[in-house]
C-alpha cells in the first residue's frame, strides 16, 4: 500500500453486515466526496495524471455512459473515474479518446483496479479501442464469494464503510460535453467509494481467492448439423 494512504473511512467499529435492507441504507449519513477530483480533457492533464496515478498500488475504477431508453441501443462510456490515495481523476472521452495513456494503467499489472461489474466495463471501452486489462477485482464477486448479499456498490458502501453514498445522477445525460458540478461529484464518489471499500473489505479479512471466473460463451457458427432421420417403420395392417 501507499505510505501516505489514509485509512478508508468508516464510520461504525462493526463488522460488515451480512445484508442490510434498503430502509436501514437508508437510515445512514449521505456522503458525497469532497477530495481533491482532476478534470482531464487536455493532452496535457491527461499525460500528468496518468503519470500521478501509476505511482498507485490501488485505482478505484468506474466508468459512465449515456442512458439509453430504447431497447438493443447502447453507447460506449464517455467517462472514466479513477481514484487514488489523494485523488480522484476523471478522464473525460468526449475530449480526449480512450488512448495508450489511459490504457496503460488499466493494462498495468502492478496495480490493481477495482469496483463493481468492472469486468462489464473494461468490455465495453475495449470495444472502443481494444486491449488487454489486468489486475481488475470485482467487489460484487468479492462479496457474493464471502455470502455478502448487498452486491451493489450502494450496498457495499453502507456494508463496509457506514455510508449512503447517492444514486441520483446515474441516468443523467453523460454524454454531455460539459458535466455539472452535481455529475462530477457523483462519478468522483463512485470511484472513491470502490477504492475505500476493496480496502475495508482487507481489513475485514475477506477471502479474495476467487475461482477463475468462467470465459463469455461463444455463439457457434456454421451450418446447424442435419437431425438423423427417423427410420420408418411400418403400420400395422
Amino acid at each position: 500500500m501507499n505510505s501516505t494512504d489514509p485509512a478508508p473511512c468508516r464510520t461504525t467499529d462493526r463488522a460488515p453486515q451480512i445484508k442490510l435492507s434498503k430502509e436501514a441504507i437508508n437510515a445512514l449519513p449521505l456522503f458525497h466526496y469532497e477530495g481533491k477530483v482532476t478534470l482531464a480533457r487536455t493532452a496535457e492533464e491527461l499525460d500528468a495524471a496518468v503519470d500521478r496515478l501509476s505511482r498507485e498500488s490501488v485505482l478505484g475504477f468506474d466508468t459512465e455512459t449515456p442512458p439509453t431508453f430504447r431497447r438493443g441501443k447502447s453507447y460506449a462510456p464517455t467517462l472514466v473515474q479513477l481514484a487514488g490515495a489523494q485523488e480522484v481523476v476523471l478522464f473525460h472521452l468526449k475530449w480526449q479518446p480512450l488512448g495508450s495513456g489511459l490504457i496503460s494503467l488499466l493494462a498495468n499489472p502492478a496495480i490493481i483496479k477495482t469496483g463493481v461489474a468492472v469486468h462489464d466495463d473494461i468490455r465495453f471501452l475495449a470495444k472502443i479501442t481494444p486491449f488487454e486489462a489486468q489486475s481488475i477485482i470485482d467487489l460484487s464477486r468479492v462479496a457474493q464469494y464471502n455470502k455478502i448479499e448487498n452486491l451493489g456498490l450502494r450496498g457495499l458502501a453502507a456494508a463496509f464503510l457506514g455510508l449512503r453514498i447517492s444514486k441520483s445522477e446515474q441516468c443523467s445525460n453523460w454524454g454531455a460535453s460539459e458535466l455539472s458540478s452535481r455529475q462530477i461529484r457523483y462519478a468522483a464518489t463512485d470511484a472513491w467509494a470502490s477504492r475505500s471499500v476493496y480496502r475495508a473489505m482487507q481489513e475485514a479479512g475477506l477471502n479474495f481467492s476467487l475461482p477463475e471466473a468462467p470465459p463469455p460463451r461463444q455463439k457457434k457458427t456454421g451450418p446447424r448439423p442435419r437431425r438423423k432421420a427417423k427410420a420408418s417403420v411400418p403400420l400395422p395392417l
